[in-house]
């Protein structure tokens, strides 16, 4: 494993356990057993980093990611939107505490927003996958013709945010996320399906 992995992996550990307003970039690389001229030497700032952590150390993003590639034309739209539903809650439940540090420093908002835009990331690009997806399954047949692709990414991935807030929050008796995702899926296809 290189070093910019071991600053990540200590990165996503420290953040965890701290959260991001309360870590410095000296005590991430502490943790990883490197000086703070070796962070910097993989990452510009602590925005930068922080970008990093979330892409490659989130299980979520991967899951998102995998389950929009390649679906559109195969399986059933209820399995495949289940899916990003499954995949967009555990990616927002885990996001959850570290976008909550980001928030509560000003500074460091404006950083990773200014690090997102320069890298051509952020929040946005989900709903444009998700849209995509919609669109070519749209283009396909499988979705009615006047659906708003754009605004269905928006409602489904809005709901699935709610949930991993609100499971964050107080845990809602007797819901689960497969089985939210599962509702989410089906409620939207209820409007978007021939």
């Amino acid at each position: 494993m290189g070093t910019r992995d071991v600053i990540l992996d200590a990165a996503a550990r420290v953040i965890a356990e701290r959260g991001l307003a309360n870590v410095t970039t000296r005590q991430i690389a502490q943790t990883a057993g490197f000086t703070e001229a070796a962070l910097y030497k993989h990452f510009t700032n602590k925005a930068d980093l922080l970008v990093a952590v979330m892409r490659e150390r989130s299980p979520g993003f991967t899951l998102l990611a995998r389950a929009l590639n390649g679906r559109a034309g195969t399986g059933t739209l209820l399995d495949n939107l289940t899916g990003v539903a499954r995949a967009a809650i555990t990616f927002y439940g885990e996001g959850f505490p570290m976008l909550a540090s980001i928030f509560a420093d000003p500074a460091t908002l404006a950083a990773h927003k200014e690090e997102l835009r320069q890298q051509g990331a952020g929040p946005h690009k989900a709903n444009e996958a998700v849209a995509a997806y919609l669109r070519t399954e749209q283009d396909l047949g499988r979705l009615r013709s006047e659906v708003d692709t754009t605004a269905a990414a928006g409602l489904l991935l809005g709901a699935c945010f709610q949930h991993a807030f609100l499971s964050h929050m107080a845990s809602p008796s007797g819901s689960d996320d497969g089985e939210a995702a599962a509702s989410f899926a089906r409620t939207l296809l209820q409007q978007l399906a021939r």
